[in-house]
């Protein structure tokens, strides 16, 4: 982890999206939970349904959260390394480091889990940073050790071919091949027979083993498309029609899948959700390349660019910091004048205490990376 008073010159609609992407994870989800109940319209209820996961199978607006933070961390990869590779850094110099990140994330996400209670046998090993880590380390190593787009396509293909092939054809013991159940499918039998202490699902971990490996062609297809915006010295229009049919062709093939009978799970990382969640994903980056990257002279994104380059700091202080105690303590009298509004008051504060924190560091050039 670093203190650097010097960042790189960086996307700043990826910046942007990131920042995005945090919000709905530190409160804005909690937010529109809570508006729903106040106000009861109906929109806000369906706009509520979807900022919850389905139990199992299907897909929600909730489900592209985590997907969208790994595409834009595989998009981040090529301005990372490819500068290194330019100023004559080796490939497996840079490997080292790649994976000595990647391991940093698992060691983190085992702590984000309660690691340093040291009760091994109901430490959870599986997390979201470990899977974060796991993916970007399978990407970034395809990306310094192949030199094309097609020939890192064919290595996304191949793993999402793979995962296909594992879940739908491998006889599970017990169940059978192609039973896609929390307890059925070939992630979770994986999981029981590999991961050590608990799981998060008890018979399976949506970080497990497989959805950690399948994800990685989520965070390739980032770095692919990262790849290719930077291949453009300016903003281009062309750039952003081409990713936008690339997205509908991810599309295209995760409905196909979809209406053949293989699901989107996210539980465990589909090959079907990987594509319907790339597409989405690729969509909604485009919208931000258009609405940032082609206004210079704008930086209407600023309050999300903050949350975005410091979105590690933010996630493991949710953990550590009493954000809710700390609003209370601020906003608790104006919550309690606010009747069935208190909940929102106190909500916004936690909100608006964490941007702070997170723009205090961004005056100080402070960022928490690994």
């Amino acid at each position: 982890m670093t203190a650097s008073g010097n960042p790189a010159p960086r996307l700043r609609s990826l910046d942007a999206l990131r920042g995005f992407d945090m919000l709905w994870i530190v409160g804005l989800a909690e937010l529109v939970h809570a508006l729903a109940k106040v106000l009861g319209y109906g929109w806000l209820f369906s706009l509520s349904f979807q900022l919850e996961h389905p139990p199992w199978e299907g897909l929600r607006a909730y489900d592209l959260i985590f997907p969208l933070f790994m595409f834009a961390s595989g998009m981040s990869v090529p301005y990372a390394l490819s500068p290194k590779l330019e100023r004559g850094e080796t490939r497996s110099k840079l490997l080292l480091g790649v994976w000595r990140r990647a391991l940093l994330l698992v060691l983190l996400g085992i702590i984000y889990n309660g690691g340093l209670q040291l009760d091994f046998g109901k430490q959870r090993f599986a997390s979201v940073l470990g899977q974060i880590g796991l993916a970007y380390g399978i990407a970034a190593s395809i990306f310094l050790f192949t030199r094309t787009w097609k020939a890192r396509a064919i290595c996304c293909g191949l793993i999402l071919a793979g995962i296909a092939a594992l879940q739908l054809l491998f006889p599970v013991p017990g169940h059978g091949a192609g039973v896609l159940t929390p307890d059925g499918i070939v992630n979770a039998w994986l999981d029981r027979m590999l991961l050590p202490g608990r799981l998060h699902g008890v018979v399976f971990d949506p970080e497990g083993i497989l959805c950690a490996i399948s994800a990685s062609a989520l965070t390739l297809g980032g770095v692919i498309a990262g790849d290719f915006v930077k291949s453009w010295a300016e903003p281009s229009h062309t750039a952003a029609s081409r990713l936008l049919l690339a997205g509908a062709a991810m599309l295209l093939g995760g409905w196909l899948c979809w209406k053949a009978g293989y699901p989107p799970i996210k539980s465990a990382w589909t090959t079907t959700f990987n594509l319907l969640a790339g597409g989405i994903c690729t969509w909604i980056f485009v919208v931000f390349y258009l609405l940032v990257d082609f206004r210079p002279q704008s930086n209407w994104s600023f309050p999300l660019q903050v949350v975005g380059m410091n979105p590690l700091t933010i996630y493991m202080a949710e953990k550590v910091i009493p954000f809710p105690d700390i609003s209370e303590f601020f906003f608790g009298g104006i919550a309690r004048l606010s009747g069935i509004w208190g909940e929102v008051v106190i909500i916004l504060g936690i909100i608006l205490i964490e941007w702070i924190l997170l723009w205090f560091l961004w005056k100080k050039r402070v960022f928490l990376r690994v």
